[in-house]
């Protein structure tokens, strides 16, 4: 994509092409009567071992291994490539923005689900890391911890 220099600008160029390739996504998922295409939900309480204490640890993750959300209002936020709908517009942009001045912004925070993970916080900084090409992306990363045994 040709950056024009203006921030604001980039910004919603940036934004426009991936919601029209959500757009897109979503009439090529019809057109082959596919069903899905939103952000899958998982269970938080049935990913985690009962009563075991958890470990937290940040650490580079890839963005192809986050494939669901512990939060059911993002779901509908995000497809399941995290292209954003229109409502998230606002933050999105602004997320898009402090990433293209360079700003440092918080790792996300996720669980992991066997190979993969779901994601807790940070569903815009993911789509904007997407949308920008980067591969992997900061998250702060819980595990379910065997109980210890007494």
């Amino acid at each position: 994509m040709l950056m024009t220099g203006s921030g604001p600008i980039d910004a919603e160029r940036a934004f426009t092409r991936v919601t029209r390739s959500r757009r897109r996504a979503a009439l090529l998922r019809r057109l082959r009567r596919e069903h899905g295409g939103q952000l899958p939900v998982s269970d938080e309480d049935a990913l985690r071992t009962a009563g075991a204490p958890t470990r937290q640890q940040v650490r580079e993750i890839p963005l192809g291994a986050i494939r669901s959300t512990l939060e059911p209002n993002r779901a509908s936020l995000f497809d399941c490539s995290f292209r954003p709908g229109a409502s998230a517009r606002a933050r999105w942009q602004r997320l898009w923005l402090a990433e293209q001045r360079g700003t440092t912004l918080p790792p996300i925070s996720v669980v992991a689900v066997g190979d993969s993970y779901a994601i807790r916080d940070g569903h815009h900084r993911v789509s904007v890391a997407r949308a920008r090409g980067a591969l992997t992306i900061d998250a702060l990363v819980d595990r379910a911890m065997p109980a210890v045994a007494r």
